[in-house]
């Protein structure tokens, strides 16, 4: 009876603790910045679980330290930056990391407290772009695209002020932190700013006096580490954000303000 009531017991607890070791998903700890990347993944995330993934969701307040602690194995990876962005850090900082997926796009825009339309900013007046090449350029090119200055053929993607050739309305350009940007509207005439930090800064994207087109090479992506790029993870995880309900909830959520980029 003893030896029955032991065997007995052995199989009770493996029962149990089948489903409680079936439950230890591999945790992915992600990186991202504040706003639409992480309400994103955290509609993403009880989707991941249902494949084996735990995501941890961890913030990062500028565009820098999320590449840096990818590529130092303090992150699986990141979603938070586009391509120019990423290629420009993998090549001035040598990282090992690579894209292994699009998620959003998040138009630029040139936001004004003291002007309703970009006509009415005054000749001299000063304007901040981000001082990130990428960034900055990217306002750069936005300014150029709406026809408020010009811009030296072949800058590509990250042109500076430096190759300005044209600006008419005498602009002041200053260069600021990306994340300062919304704060710096009380002292400028305006200012480009990403579409993450307008919405975490309570600013309505769509109240932009200059808005760049919803295509281009701008859209986002995820990261991760070169060496990890082929794991089976990461494909789990890309075909958890890539599903109709992600994309259902991004149209929904951001009405337009953040557009699914697959």
């Amino acid at each position: 009876m003893t030896t029955r009531r032991t065997i007995l017991a052995a199989a009770f607890a493996v029962a149990v603790a089948g489903p409680a070791l079936a439950q230890q998903n591999q945790v992915l700890r992600i990186g991202v910045s504040p706003g639409p990347h992480a309400e994103i993944l955290e509609k993403v995330k009880p989707l991941a679980a249902q494949k084996g993934l735990d995501i941890k969701i961890i913030e990062f307040s500028d565009y820098v330290v999320p590449n840096q602690a990818l590529d130092a194995g303090e992150l699986e990876a990141n979603s938070f930056q586009h391509q120019p962005y990423l290629d420009n850090q993998v090549k001035d900082r040598n990282f090992k990391l690579t894209s292994v997926g699009l998620t959003v796009n998040f138009p630029l825009g040139i936001y004004s407290s003291k002007y309703k339309s970009w006509a009415e900013i005054p000749d001299g007046a000063t304007v901040a772009i981000q001082n990130d090449p990428t960034n900055g350029g990217r306002a750069l090119l936005l300014l150029q695209d709406k026809g408020v200055i010009k811009l030296k053929d072949g800058t590509g993607f990250k042109p500076t002020v430096a190759d300005i050739t044209s600006n008419p309305k005498k602009l002041k350009i200053i260069e600021i932190e990306a994340a300062q940007t919304p704060r710096s509207l009380a002292d400028v005439a305006a200012a480009a700013i990403n579409t993450n930090y307008a919405v975490d800064a309570k600013i309505d994207p769509t109240s932009a006096i200059l808005r760049e087109d919803a295509k281009g090479p701008y859209v986002n992506v995820i990261a991760v580490r070169t060496a990890d790029k082929d794991k089976p993870w990461v494909k789990t995880l890309l075909e958890t954000y890539h599903t109709p309900e992600v994309k259902a909830f991004v149209a929904e959520r951001f009405k337009g303000q953040v557009l699914a980029g697959w």
